[in-house]
């Protein structure tokens, strides 16, 4: 059996509320993306994650509602599982419908008693080998009535930051200018759940981590990594690794988490900390995974079939290991993962503190392979968060809209290199004029065209399945398919769904200048002596739209899974186009086959006035809620103002107004078309000359090669804007810029002047 070991490892989120928008574009759509890649490669994939449902965010959201910890954890573990099910994530199911050796996945909780019990087991290793030392440390105490008290964690201290004074600074970090600090520097601390109960500093004794006993083999390692590491991650990992790094708290006082497997009265009340039993999450979802599905469905090493995916072969063969992740668990996953690893290793290898810690080998746990971890999603301009309720939730999205347009509006717009930002407009904007217009436009056209031409037992393309004739169209799509595939390898979504949508463009570009639904409504009438050839030719580049359309379903399966299965469907294809070789889009042998079921259009167009009404109302319903609610810049409900104070001066979400003295700036003309030319260097591109009533006339660069044929356009009175800056388009200078209409379906169409009127005539 072929194909590399593939671990994919996935951020694992709070269980304290539902997903937004920012924890799915960061954490939870690259992974999938990347699982479904890797399997349509041949690839053996294992993807892990689950709810993270021990920590402070847990007890502290308990607390506020006044419910039990176990109460948070099961409800939104529940509501976030099924999320990222609807939104398509390949959670399920669990084995690999090709077969349990090539690994299946699993989203699973820290709850779990497995896990609990692995993470005992591997404190007490790392507690025997030494790699633990226990330090005084101050933290604040809350003092109740009557005596006792209890141990305050730092997000149930608020107060100012020493740094810039901000109120409502955590008791180490503040929100507000990101600085860090010692709980004791914090000014006018209070209790967050019992702000009139006094608290004090008091010691308190805990495990720390031996994180300084690694640096050195860090140091190695993420010097091995540089040609594989984004900018972020190279750059956040350098900066730990330059401060030095530091013993780490693994206890805390906090009741809610796993208990330490250890003896002794010191201990009560204390707990691992929730960072370093999470990330172990990583490997004990693998082990139960392996316990749970590998043994019973017969995998070859049977409940060790987990060491496929984590341990170094005796030949030295490493797993390709993955980590998915916001950017701001980088240090995490490239600093204390990697040491927690090691330090494992170290262990049962029967090492101590007292020898020199090594890169793992063969036998050994295997450290990452890559961490391409992402930059924050905005929206519009403020980051999401789940504690400040500023967010777009992902159940109720996944309510009103289809999840593939999500799943394309978040991966071009994918947060790889850079902060990037959602804004409903812009999501209409894309969903609209690029996934409809473009992907959508494209295959429903073929698919309503073929409906239109007689069919056969082989349905209506066979006949004109004559590929000799599209060798150059063949080539176009090669050179994307490896384009694509290069870009997913090296985790560039952005880059490869672009490719992919340049696939549908090749499709539109081919049946514009093919125009075959001339040969399916005219009639050969004699007049043309080349009417046969060239309908055979029309046809021709019509069928072999098909092949574009099974090209697409293919490379757009691991984006667009929905869409694409239906699209599968449509072309008469049997099975599940998430199991076709990923190299059989650009196998041009493939039998054609027809669904004689009516097309319908694989996407519903969007209103933008109709979204933002409604999002409106949800953040205005949201302030009521005590839960999470689905909020609109927060969902900050402002205070009443009067009809006065609000006509016409506040834009919808998303939209800026521009004054009136802007939009007069604009200089809109009417000019007639005298000519129209191809472009020397652009395909899409026609090269038009108008009559703008001035002595010498202006050329402009108009992409309507789609949309018209050149003599469509001579003589039309158009729109133009007259003052648009020039600019070269290619070689050519374009000298201002053409009005059109787009409805979002592929059909554009020029603004053009009711009856006749001087050129240059202005535009009021």
């Amino acid at each position: 059996m072929s194909g590399e070991h593939v671990m994919i490892c996935v951020a694992w989120p709070y269980a304290n509320g539902p997903l937004h928008l920012g924890h799915v574009a960061g954490c939870y759509l690259p992974p999938d993306i990347q699982a479904r890649f890797e399997r349509a490669l041949g690839n053996r994939v294992l993807m892990v994650s689950g709810s993270d449902e021990h920590g402070t965010p847990i007890t502290v959201t308990a607390e506020q509602n006044g419910i039990q910890p176990q109460e948070v954890v099961d409800e939104f573990h529940t509501i976030n599982s099924q999320a990222l099910l609807d939104l398509g994530c390949s959670w399920e199911p669990n084995v690999d419908s090709r077969g349990i050796e090539y690994g299946g996945s699993l989203f699973n909780r820290t709850s779990d008693p497995r896990h609990k019990s692995m993470v005992q087991e591997n404190f007490l290793k790392l507690l025997d080998a030494g790699l633990f030392e226990t330090k005084t440390m101050e933290q604040y105490y809350e003092i109740h009535e009557g005596g006792g008290g209890r141990f305050l964690p730092d997000r149930y201290v608020e107060g100012t930051c020493p740094s810039c004074s901000e109120d409502g600074a955590r008791g180490d970090q503040c929100d507000a200018c990101g600085a860090t600090y010692e709980a004791a520097e914090l000014k006018n601390p209070v209790s967050k759940m019992n702000p009139g109960a006094p608290i004090e500093i008091r010691n308190t004794d805990h495990l720390f981590y031996r994180l300084d006993a690694f640096q050195s083999v860090l140091e190695q390692h993420a010097e091995s990594q540089q040609g594989h590491w984004k900018s972020n991650v190279r750059a956040m990992t350098k900066q730990w690794l330059d401060m030095g790094l530091r013993p780490r708290a693994v206890t805390r006082d906090l009741s809610w988490g796993i208990p330490l497997p250890m003896e002794g009265n010191e201990w009560d009340g204390k707990c691992v900390y929730v960072w370093f039993e999470a990330v172990q999450g990583y490997s004990t979802c693998a082990r139960i995974w392996a316990d749970e599905y590998a043994g019973p469905n017969g995998h070859s090493n049977g409940a060790d079939a987990w060491k496929n995916w984590w341990c170094i072969s005796e030949d030295g063969t490493k797993p390709r290991h993955l980590y998915f992740l916001g950017k701001d668990n980088i240090p995490f996953h490239t600093v204390i993962w990697p040491a927690l690893i090691m330090g494992l290793n170290h262990a049962e290898n029967g090492k101590t503190i007292a020898d020199p810690v090594e890169l793992p080998g063969p036998g050994d746990y295997s450290l990452e392979t890559n961490v391409p971890a992402m930059e924050y999603l905005m929206l519009s301009g403020g980051q999401f968060s789940k504690s400040r309720k500023h967010a777009v939730w992902l159940p109720s999205f996944l309510e009103r809209f289809d999840p593939d347009t999500l799943r394309y509006y978040l991966g071009i717009n994918m947060p790889e290199n850079h902060d990037t930002d959602f804004n409903w407009p812009d999501f209409v904007e894309k969903i609209n004029s690029e996934l409809i217009a473009a992907y959508g436009n494209f295959v429903h056209r073929v698919l309503t065209l073929g409906a239109r031409l007689p069919s056969s037992n082989t349905g209506p393309f066979a006949d004109f399945d004559e590929r000799e004739r599209t060798k150059d169209t063949q080539k176009k799509l090669e050179t994307l398919h490896t384009s694509i595939t290069e870009s997913l390898s090296r985790h560039r979504y952005k880059e490869a769904l672009r490719f992919a949508m340049n696939a549908a463009q090749v499709g539109n570009q081919l049946l514009q200048a093919a125009t075959p639904w001339k040969y399916l409504s005219e009639a050969d009438d004699g007049s043309n002596p080349h009417y046969g050839a060239e309908r055979i030719g029309a046809l021709t580049d019509l069928s072999f739209g098909w092949r574009i359309a099974r090209f697409l379903a293919i490379t757009m399966q691991p984006f667009l899974p929905f869409s694409s299965a239906k699209l599968w469907t449509s072309l008469g294809q049997s099975g599940d186009v998430s199991h076709i070789p990923w190299h059989s889009a650009v196998d041009w042998d493939v039998p054609m086959t027809w669904n004689d079921t009516k097309p319908e259009p694989l996407f519903k167009r969007l209103d933008l006035d109709e979204i933002l009404a409604s999002e409106q109302s949800l953040a205005d319903t949201s302030e009521t809620s005590e839960q999470p609610g689905h909020a609109v810049k927060g969902g900050k409900k402002n205070k009443k103002k009067s009809k006065e104070d609000t006509e016409m001066t506040e834009a919808p979400e998303g939209i800026t107004y521009l004054n009136f003295e802007t939009f007069m700036e604009v200089d809109l003309r009417v000019g007639e078309i005298l000519s129209v030319e191809e472009h020397p260097n652009a395909d899409r591109l026609f090269v038009v000359s108008i009559d703008d009533g001035s002595e010498d006339g202006r050329t402009i660069c108009a992409g309507l090669k789609e949309y018209y044929s050149a003599e469509e356009m001579v003589g039309k009175s158009v729109v133009f804007v007259a003052n648009l800056k020039p600019r070269a388009l290619r070689g050519v200078s374009s000298e201002g810029m053409m009005l059109a209409a787009d409805d979002g379906e592929g059909n554009v169409r020029l603004v053009t002047v009711d009856g006749s009127i001087r050129t240059g005539s202005q535009v009021r």
